[in-house]
């Protein structure tokens, strides 16, 4: 029998557009901030990167807080959408305050007003948004492939964004002055853009009513929780702690290509190369989550398109170190694009999997925590991005590397280069591994068999 559908394809369109806020944020802060405090400011690369890893500290409680708020949370505009609307706000000022840093205080003050603005945007008003964002997923269809078509939708939108961010951010900044205030501006815009297009993602989609997406509700009575239950029935669910490992690995992955920067700047001696690898990397991205829904469709399994893809990827990513040491730039981009190839399609089907790990949990514990599930998106954003731009600030520092310094050190050069090259490769390799365990939809299937078999026997 073939699923109900609950969305027409404006719903989806609507509800993907959301990803161009979200990466206004991930991708510009990802990409930018970090050579805006070292190269404008003036701020030492170890020291931010150290601001960063302590602001982390917040985020594993703010993430299962939030998640477990919007579970329980009824409103009008349904349990999500409220987090998703309001969070956004904050999000906006605090994202233009991290590229506000005034440039006639003191050093001390600086590194404060830093670290106040990145740790309210991150552990705070994005973790509200990117939780509710994800959760909708599971609250505005019950529909599987629905649920991968509403990914695919939103990383073609998010990788869209974050190329156009990545290739016109630098020339942007330079147009308007290449000075603090021209940082300042852009980080303005941008936030005004995102705040814009998340307004319009709320309002593009309509949760379902809770009996609906409750089997169980019929009995009338709502599952409670507390946070600290919460949190046991996320770690008990051993496909959650998959995701969050997976999740974390690929936001260290995008920041060191995010910190390939430094390396297209100093190694290759041309920082607009940064924008022509962003084309390498989100096209065949976008490509691959075009047709995702329909692989999943033929295939009917996420887990083997996931692993044979990031099969694709490892071997993508270990030519691209073969070719960088040739000093091949066409190449480097060639095989870039191959890894990226092979990475789409876990981008696409992977909140649909953290649907299908969320049913686990049910299926398991007899509670939905839809919301609290989705808090591995924003924490793997959060931990493994922040984590990875304060590890490419450590990694910078110990080699010696001065942003204020016109010529710099060999180690430094040699830093950038196994940042940018081998770092990746490690990373995918990881994920593959980590893949290759993740299959939730097996999983799933074998219990409700297992339960069907137990009913009738009864």
């Amino acid at each position: 029998m073939e699923e109900k559908r609950y969305l027409k394809w404006y719903n989806k369109i609507g509800y993907g557009s959301g990803d161009i806020a979200g990466n206004v944020v991930y991708a510009f802060l990802s990409s930018f901030v970090m050579i805006y405090l070292t190269d404008t400011i003036g701020l030492a690369s170890g020291i931010v990167g150290s601001l960063i890893a302590v602001s982390k500290l917040f985020d594993g409680f703010t993430d299962i807080f939030f998640g477990s708020m919007i579970d329980k949370t009824h409103s009008r505009l349904g349990k999500a959408r409220p987090w998703m609307l309001y969070g956004y706000i904050g999000c906006a000022i605090t994202l233009a305050a991290c590229f506000a840093v005034p440039v006639n205080l003191g050093r001390t003050t600086q590194y404060a007003w830093f670290f106040i603005a990145y740790t309210l945007l991150n552990s705070v008003f994005y973790t509200a948004n990117n939780i509710a964002y994800s959760a909708l997923t599971s609250l505005v269809t019950k529909n599987s492939k629905e649920r991968v078509q509403m990914g695919s939708y939103r990383f073609i939108f998010a990788f869209s964004t974050s190329l156009l961010i990545q290739t016109i951010t630098v020339g942007f900044v330079d147009l308007c002055g290449g000075d603090a205030a021209a940082w300042r501006l852009t980080a303005v815009i941008y936030a005004g853009i995102g705040l814009i297009v998340n307004t319009i993602s709320v309002f593009s989609v309509k949760e379902l009513p809770e009996e609906e997406l409750n089997d169980s509700a019929a009995s009338g009575k709502e599952e409670k929780y507390g946070l600290i239950q919460a949190f046991g029935l996320l770690v008990k669910n051993k496909f959650y702690l998959m995701i969050c490992l997976a999740y974390i690995l690929q936001q260290l992955y995008s920041a060191m290509i995010g910190a390939g920067i430094y390396y297209m700047t100093w190694v290759l001696k041309n920082k607009n190369l940064f924008g022509q690898f962003a084309w390498a990397v989100n096209i065949p991205l976008i490509i691959a989550l075009i047709f995702t829904p329909a692989l999943v469709g033929r295939w009917k399994s996420m887990y083997k398109l996931n692993l044979r893809g990031y099969i694709i990827a490892v071997i993508g990513r270990g030519l691209v170190v073969v070719a960088g040491y040739m000093g091949n730039v066409p190449l480097m981009m060639a095989f870039t694009a191959l890894a990226a190839l092979g990475q789409g399609p876990w981008q696409g089907d992977m909140n649909a999997v953290i649907a299908s790990c969320s049913e686990y949990t049910y299926l398991t514990q007899g509670k939905r925590v839809d919301g609290t599930m989705y808090s591995c998106t924003s924490l793997g954003v959060k931990i493994g991005g922040g984590i990875g731009t304060a590890l490419a600030g450590w990694l910078l520092e110990f080699s010696g590397y001065v942003g204020t310094n016109a010529v710099q050190p060999e180690s430094a050069l040699n830093m950038m280069q196994f940042m940018y090259l081998w770092l990746p490769f490690i990373f995918d390799v990881l994920i593959m591994l980590v893949l290759s365990r993740m299959n939730v939809e097996g999983a799933n299937d074998k219990i409700k068999k297992e339960k069907r078999v137990t009913a009738d026997h009864a």
